[in-house]
């Protein structure tokens, strides 16, 4: 049982920035990823960026430059801040953990919106 509490979104003027935070908690353990997808309005749901247990991160084409992922270990936490947000980044931002051992979770999601 792991639980994911995303919190950080809200409304941005384009140009601007966020940081979201994922706080995870339950039984956690072992090698595990963290990533960070968004889903718009009658759109799939996609990956935006991903850090793995030894610290990779890859991101989709659109925000590489712009966002960046990181995670603490010790607070089972996981952030993406978000720097020159645009009209089309708009969504919401879901946080996920995938483990070898644990499986998959998601948390419930936090709204992100860009406008003047």
């Amino acid at each position: 049982q792991v639980q994911l509490v995303e919190s950080g979104g809200g409304l941005v003027q384009p140009g601007g920035s966020l940081r979201l935070s994922c706080a995870a908690s339950g039984r956690i353990f072992g090698i595990y990823a963290m990533g960070w997808y968004r889903q718009a309005p009658g759109k799939q749901r996609e990956l935006v960026a991903r850090i793995t247990s030894g610290g990779s991160t890859n991101y989709v084409d659109y925000v590489k430059g712009r966002f960046t992922i990181s995670r603490n270990n010790a607070k089972n936490t996981a952030y993406l801040q978000m720097n020159s947000l645009k009209p089309e980044d708009p969504a919401v931002y879901y946080c996920n953990l995938n483990g070898i051992l644990m499986g998959d979770y998601w948390g419930q999601g936090t709204q992100v919106t860009v406008s003047s």
